[in-house]
């Protein structure tokens, strides 16, 4: 019995960059489960089918109404499966929805998901409402957007324990239906030799050097402590730069600027963003260490990426990630001069140390977030779901 899945959320596949994106180019690649079939929501410029690993993908074309925009896209993501659904009547199929972006208008598409005998799943990602980049309205938007979205779905998907254990506290009323299956990462080496031009190149124009930099991966974002980070760096007695790969954030790195003087410590390298997956491994694979800032969110693919292919991790000591890292990694917070003496004692460990807490990373991995894994138990969720 074929069953039918649409995913809406994404930006769409093929994926070029994203953790939603890169966790349904997965999903759809690695299918095992030939019965079950995907159809992918993408934005795009037109609204076009095509076929992507197998995956039915129809394009989305949205305005671009600023911030908006996704919640918009979201919405009409939804509206479009309800109509293919009728118009191909597909029996019993399901919407998995990434993210709660579209709570007010949630309640009443599904029901009409009921009424065709569908099912929509959702997976609520991390605390959007706690980002610092939203106002004070915004995030009371995300708020009620979770709520809604969390006391309609028939089933919730978490990718972190955290975010589960969170899901049953703060909405106990509505008795969530919940699971646990988390986000993928592999740690197959990067296909780029250590004297590959790509990557000399790249290290050349950034002024780095194999196993002489520390490494941080992630948006540009109060919540990801890159004052923290950058201060305490600074404050350390490291001869090693710090290579911070980020999106482009103008006003808060101007702040940060003002506050910090980084400009003057030329240890700090702000190195752009790279999409070429090879080479960001490389880049990964040849770092001394990897920081891991974030304080929002589940199951951070970053993070993941980092423990696969970095051999010393130092992460922010918060829920999320110790639920992740274990003790293949080392703790920081924000306390004055915290991170910075560990740093500096990191710069004192033996080779054996080093290759342990690797080892113990790679192990990590391979035991709990394989794709492989990740993709059977979401393919038991779908194929195996109650009927109504």
């Amino acid at each position: 019995m074929q069953q039918h899945v649409f995913i809406i959320g994404s930006k769409g596949i093929p994926a070029k960059y994203g953790g939603y994106e890169t966790f349904v180019e997965n999903l759809t690649k690695d299918r095992q489960n030939k019965d079950i079939i995907y159809h992918v929501a993408c934005l795009a410029k037109d609204s076009k089918r095509f076929i992507h690993n197998d995956a039915d993908c129809f394009g989305i074309n949205v305005p671009n109404i600023g911030p908006a925009k996704a919640i918009y896209y979201d919405k009409k993501s939804f509206e479009s499966s309800i109509k293919y659904i009728k118009d191909n009547n597909i029996k019993h199929p399901i919407i998995y929805v990434l993210t709660c972006r579209i709570g007010p208008w949630y309640g009443n598409l599904v029901k009409q998901i009921h009424k065709l005998g569908g099912q929509v799943f959702l997976n609520p990602d991390g605390h959007e409402w706690m980002r610092a980049k939203w106002s004070k309205p915004v995030r009371q938007y995300w708020k009620h957007s979770e709520k809604e979205m969390v006391k309609h779905s028939d089933l919730i998907i978490c990718d972190s324990k955290h975010i589960e254990q969170y899901i049953h506290k703060e909405y106990n009323s509505f008795n969530p239906n919940t699971t646990f299956i988390a986000y993928g990462s592999d740690i197959t080496p990067s296909k780029l030799k250590d004297n590959d031009p790509v990557f000399l190149q790249w290290m050349e124009e950034k002024n780095l050097a194999p196993d002489e930099y520390y490494l941080s991966v992630g948006r540009f974002v109060p919540e990801n402590n890159f004052e923290t980070m950058i201060r305490e760096f600074m404050a350390s007695k490291t001869s090693k730069s710090f290579a911070i790969m980020t999106n482009k954030n103008d006003k808060f790195f101007q702040k940060l600027k003002n506050k910090l003087h980084f400009d003057k410590d030329p240890r700090i390298k702000f190195v752009g963003t790279v999409y070429d997956s090879e080479l960001l491994k490389k880049i990964r694979e040849k770092a001394f260490a990897y920081i891991h800032g974030h304080s929002v969110g589940g199951t951070n693919p970053s993070l993941l990426e980092a423990l696969g292919y970095t051999n010393l991790n130092l992460l922010y000591d918060v829920g999320f990630n110790r639920e992740v890292g274990e003790d293949a990694a080392l703790y920081w917070n924000t306390n004055l001069g915290g991170l910075a003496h560990l740093i500096d004692s990191c710069d004192l460990l033996s080779k054996t140390s080093i290759e342990n807490y690797s080892f113990k990373a790679k192990n990590r991995i391979l035991r709990d977030y394989s794709w492989i894994s990740i993709v059977k138990k979401y393919e038991q969720c779908f194929y195996l779901k109650k009927e109504f």
